[in-house]
């Protein structure tokens, strides 16, 4: 679980104070555009994409097709960049930003970013919280795995507070804040076209005490009250259950299907063929060892009803 700094909470990314650049501007209207590469969107470049989208509607009152005629381009160049379908050159990106007012810093630094936007295997330090809920809000289906805890989507708000005090290096407010990020996540499942989502998750996660014993009571009683399918991988599978790190598979009908794992230093998203299909044959793997839905939701209800056992008969006792 990653704990993260107050600057990893900048969700949306605001552009800073828009200002004009005279000289920028008049550079980037000098400029001829150029063609665009066909490469299939990443996460990354939907992420970029969408920030640009922002930067226009924050700092202009241009519309799409009004700033496309301002630079010369047809309104689908325009839709395709902000999508983050396409790779803009540098050039269509100096152009764009200019004509929005940023400054020469600002353009370098957006360039800096964009250079990697569409790199199949991409590794972010874990504070870019928007790309990671962009893929998954949009993704068509999800499949994940988790050895150690609750996955974040299917956490107690109770839970999730507990996971974070337990690494002991975030104030109370930060803590609040990534709490709040990872329940506004939650709304994907709570959407009436919501994505079919299997979640792997090893007997370890559902035994490790995480806060209290009602924290863990509540949580387990969650798992039993969705519409997602749960496969718990039981630890008596021994080493061919482990996997070392959390994976989670995004699927989507009209883009290429996204991997994606993590660590306390970094967030991988590979979309490269190889690394897709590897992840899922450890998928297909899981699917061959974890106990079926019904067996599943039979273990989390005796795991909830012991934990409630326990917390009757400690409180007896206290009496």
């Amino acid at each position: 679980m990653r704990v993260m700094s107050t600057r990893s909470v900048n969700l949306a990314r605001q552009p800073s104070k828009c200002t004009r650049s005279g000289p920028m501007l008049f550079f980037a209207q000098r400029l001829p555009s150029s063609s665009m590469n066909g490469d299939p969107s990443t996460p990354y470049s939907r992420d970029l994409g969408d920030e640009l989208r922002q930067i226009r509607e924050q700092c202009t009152t241009f519309r799409g097709r009004r700033i496309a005629r301002m630079l010369g381009w047809d309104p689908a160049k325009v839709s395709n960049i902000e999508h983050g379908k396409v790779r803009a050159s540098e050039i269509d990106i100096v152009q764009y930003l200019g004509r929005c007012g940023r400054s020469l810093e600002f353009i370098e630094g957006f360039l800096d970013r964009y250079r990697r936007a569409f790199d199949q295997y991409f590794v972010q330090v874990p504070t870019n919280l928007r790309t990671l809920s962009m893929a998954e809000s949009s993704a068509d289906k999800i499949t994940s795995y988790n050895l150690t805890a609750i996955p974040g989507l299917l956490q107690t708000e109770e839970y999730a507070t507990a996971l974070f005090e337990i690494c002991g290096n975030a104030t109370p407010d930060e803590i609040k804040a990534f709490v709040r990020f990872r329940m506004d996540r939650q709304a994907i499942l709570r959407r009436p076209n919501r994505p079919p989502c299997t979640f792997y998750i090893h007997e370890n996660a559902l035994r490790i005490t995480v806060g209290s014993a009602e924290v863990m009571e509540d949580q387990l009683m969650r798992l039993l009250f969705h519409t997602h399918s749960i496969r718990i991988v039981p630890a008596a599978m021994g080493m061919a259950g482990i996997l070392m790190a959390p994976y989670v598979l995004w699927e989507y009908e009209k883009r290429s299907s996204v991997a994606y794992t993590e660590s306390d230093l970094a967030m991988v998203f590979v979309q490269d063929l190889a690394g897709v299909k590897q992840c899922k044959s450890l998928f297909k793997r899981l699917d061959g060892l974890a106990l079926s839905e019904e067996q599943s939701r039979t273990m989390v209800a005796d795991l909830a009803s012991r934990s409630r056992e326990d917390l009757s008969g400690r409180k007896l006792h206290l009496a």
